[in-house]
């Protein structure tokens, strides 16, 4: 080859691997529409039957009255010049526990988790510390006192609420006395009698959700214990288990938290403390669904193509048949409709069965084709191997999730090292200065 000759060919091989970048990002981009799809799916599902839950409370709210100025009347009468705040209380021990029943809906060709529960509740409450209060001029109601439960989702309720409070039964209604901790939730009217050093609840919350179980650890000392048969358990949140137990059969996980842990105290007036950021639990992972290992295979698109179309100019360079840039876009088309097949056989079929239905049907057609062009079986058979041992690794990454960086830029430097170790030899000044044609000899012999 001329040097111009070969420089265009570089050129031209560079340009194609850019050019093929396009389609590839045009895969990810179809892969993501898909996922939106699946979330949407799972959306539908979640507004019919429970979002993701979370359980803020119980705590007691009671409405106070400050006096601010006093005015007597003309006709004897005082003239009383109140302002409205809210006192909320936190218990002083808090246990609950839950069982986990998971369910999996299916909406179309998607998948969603669903979970139906059962949470029991119950723990006490102290009489308050007054220290924050000006008692002197503050009318505290406690004849009005109730007792709040936050949840994300009201729809997600089964079953009605029966409280127990110290020896009597009542039930709890729909809404919450403020919103100055949680928008949404339950509330029951209680007898809260400061005289009392333990006023104790307790309650049955049957509840309905999707995907995520979170709870808030309101009590002074909050204690929780989950189960569920749900095999694949992420514990996320503010805090993590204490102890907990993960088989094929199920999960059972406990925790115990300190009001030390948290950020907000055991009582306070007005909205002055919220519960954001303290909340903790389950979330119900599907197991890495195949869009999640799609993008993880999409990434190494311009390395499948990159080291197919080195072989093909390795074969120009070395053996001296020409490979038009034609035949390279075709070969690397194939590789991109790769991308495509997996995906929309791994809707339908396992993730793996999938990657490897995929990868046989482009290896077969592009063994067929560049048998063909390079008219040669063996070189055809080497550039298939090439991409069987590609085809190989990158399903070996996909499988090993918290390694896949490391096997990922070991193999990166191994394929360096390959193509700069059949690449030693070659004297390129040579190759340049030499025509195409003394190569002919050579190109029949194979």
């Amino acid at each position: 080859m001329k040097t111009s000759r070969m420089l265009f060919k570089v050129l031209t091989v560079i340009l194609l691997v850019i050019i093929l970048l396009f389609p590839a990002l045009l895969v990810q981009n179809l892969v993501n529409e898909r996922e939106m799809l699946q979330q949407s799916a799972r959306n539908e599902v979640s507004s019919q039957w429970g979002a993701q839950q979370t359980i803020s409370g119980p705590f007691i709210t009671i409405p106070c009255d400050k006096i601010l100025q006093r005015t007597k009347m003309g006709d004897g009468r005082i003239n009383v010049k109140k302002e409205r705040f809210y006192l909320h209380i936190m218990p002083e021990e808090l246990n609950m526990t839950g069982d986990i029943d998971p369910q999996q809906r299916n909406r179309g060709i998607y998948e969603a988790v669903v979970y139906s529960s059962k949470i029991n509740i119950d723990g006490f409450f102290t009489a308050p510390n007054l220290g924050q209060v000006d008692t002197a001029n503050t009318e505290i109601h406690y004849d009005q006192a109730v007792l709040n439960v936050g949840l994300s989702d009201l729809k997600g309720i089964d079953e009605q609420i029966e409280l127990q409070w110290n020896k009597n039964t009542s039930r709890f209604e729909q809404g919450v006395r403020t919103q100055q901790i949680v928008n949404s939730g339950l509330q029951a009217a209680v007898n809260f009698d400061k005289a009392i050093a333990e006023q104790h609840f307790s309650f049955q919350l049957d509840l309905k959700g999707s995907e995520r179980l979170f709870f808030v650890p309101v009590g002074k000392t909050s204690q929780l214990t989950l189960n569920s048969p749900w095999a694949d358990p992420g514990f996320t949140g503010n805090f993590l288990p204490d102890e907990r137990q993960v088989s094929d059969d199920g999960f059972t996980a406990k925790w115990k938290i300190l009001h030390l842990n948290r950020h907000f105290p055991q009582q306070w007036k007005g909205g002055e403390f919220n519960f954001y950021g303290s909340s903790f639990g389950v979330d119900l992972l599907m197991p890495v669904d195949n869009y999640t290992k799609a993008h993880r295979v999409t990434r190494y698109a311009i390395l499948f193509i990159a080291c197919t179309f080195l072989v093909f100019f390795f074969v120009e360079v070395i053996k001296g048949i020409h490979v038009h840039p034609i035949q390279y876009l075709l070969v690397g088309i194939s590789l991109v409709v790769f991308y495509v097949l997996l995906l929309s056989l791994s809707e339908y079929v396992l993730f793996n069965i999938a990657y490897i239905v995929s990868a046989l049907m482009t290896l077969i057609l592009i063994a067929f084709y560049t048998r063909a062009v390079l008219k040669s079986l063996r070189l055809a058979a080497l550039t298939t191997g090439v991409l069987v041992v590609l085809y190989g690794f990158i399903f070996t990454i996909i499988q090993m999730e918290h390694y896949s960086l490391l096997i990922g830029s070991l193999g990166v430097f191994t394929v360096l090292a390959v193509v700069m170790g059949l690449s030693r030899g070659i004297d390129w000044y040579e190759l340049s200065a030499s025509p195409p044609e003394s190569k002919q000899e050579e190109r029949e012999q194979v």
